[in-house]
């Protein structure tokens, strides 16, 4: 007979994935420009001070908002629920747990969102209801589940893959996307004394959604990077020719992630935030038992980069908007 035991709590699936990303630009014109012509990302609408722009594989009306500001950073970060009801959860929980800030009006292509903050200050909101992209009939693809055509300008990106944000405190910041969104942990880098210099986690199936890294200059809710993905590592090779070509600085890469598993470049757009492409998946969590990958002090340098050269301290310190200089250095970047 099988022994009983106590049931756990059930697991948690209220949030689908991540949407859509705003990123602050002090030159919005020279931003769209690398988004489109580079990157091949298609420009939806522009309204105010903000441009609208989505991936050609990008299901929803956009994925990525760039809005003019003095200085780079990352703005609202879209999350879209499973449901209705699942919205309306995650709202009481994000509320009760002193993280909500209240309902506001619909953005360009969603209904009335939930907004809320990471115990850092990253600002966040959560929908249901969204437009998805509105292709005219000369874009559209005959490939029926694809919404777009390929675009022919650039190196084009194919969807908002994930986003990595800096944190003063790596655990609170794990915990409350754990708790009250429902975000599993793929991996994470854990020092001898216990603390947590870096945390990959997910709601979907890829191996994060979302990256928190600690902060080297202990500031609070700055943005690391955005990353689109492209699907396949020899376009990594074909856009570091075009940026080498049109003065784009590439910070690091062509490589490869071993945490995640992802080939990788780091470059920065010319608002100043960080961008990150990937040119492959990676690898995806099926498992729903998963238990979560932990490296070591001694095993980071093989979680940063499995293949390529090494990375310079930089990319472990430099996040938007910018700030003096540090006080001790960050060692997780992905």
């Amino acid at each position: 007979m099988t022994k009983q035991t106590q049931p756990t709590a059930e697991p948690m699936f209220d949030v689908a994935h991540l949407a859509a990303i705003e990123l602050y630009s002090p030159r919005v014109d020279e931003s769209v420009r690398f988004f489109t012509g580079l990157l091949g990302m298609l420009e939806v609408k522009r309204d105010g001070r903000s441009v609208y722009l989505r991936a050609y594989e990008d299901p929803y009306r956009y994925s990525l908002k760039i809005t003019d500001r003095k200085e780079a950073g990352g703005g609202i970060i879209s999350f879209r629920a499973h449901s209705e009801q699942a919205l309306a959860r995650r709202s009481k929980a994000l509320a009760d747990a002193g993280l909500g800030s209240g309902w506001k009006a619909s953005d360009l292509g969603t209904g009335e969102s939930y907004h809320f903050t990471s115990p850092d200050g990253h600002k966040m909101e959560l929908v249901w209801d969204v437009h998805y992209a509105d292709v005219p009939s000369d874009g559209k693809s005959p490939l029926l589940n694809r919404p777009s055509k390929r675009p022919t300008q650039g190196v084009p990106v194919r969807r908002l893959d994930h986003v990595n944000l800096l944190c003063s405190n790596v655990t609170k910041n794990k915990n409350a996307f754990i708790e009250q969104l429902g975000f599993r942990l793929s991996e994470h880098i854990v020092t001898g004394d216990g603390s947590e210099l870096g945390a990959w986690i997910r709601t979907t199936a890829l191996a994060h959604d979302v990256a928190l890294m600690q902060d080297a200059t202990g500031a609070r809710g700055r943005l690391h990077h955005v990353c689109y993905w492209y699907g396949y590592p020899q376009h990594l090779l074909d856009i570091a020719d075009l940026f080498a070509e049109n003065d784009i600085k590439i910070e690091a890469g062509p490589g490869k992630h071993g945490i995640s598993q992802a080939h990788f470049l780091y470059c920065f757009e010319p608002g100043g935030n960080r961008v990150e492409l990937f040119g492959d998946a990676g690898y995806l969590i099926f498992d729903p038992a998963w238990k979560a990958i932990t490296w070591k002090e001694a095993d980071i340098e093989k979680g940063v980069i499995w293949i390529g050269a090494s990375l310079q301290g930089e990319v472990f310190r430099d996040g938007t908007p910018v700030v003096e200089e540090p006080a001790a250095p960050a060692v997780a970047a992905e």
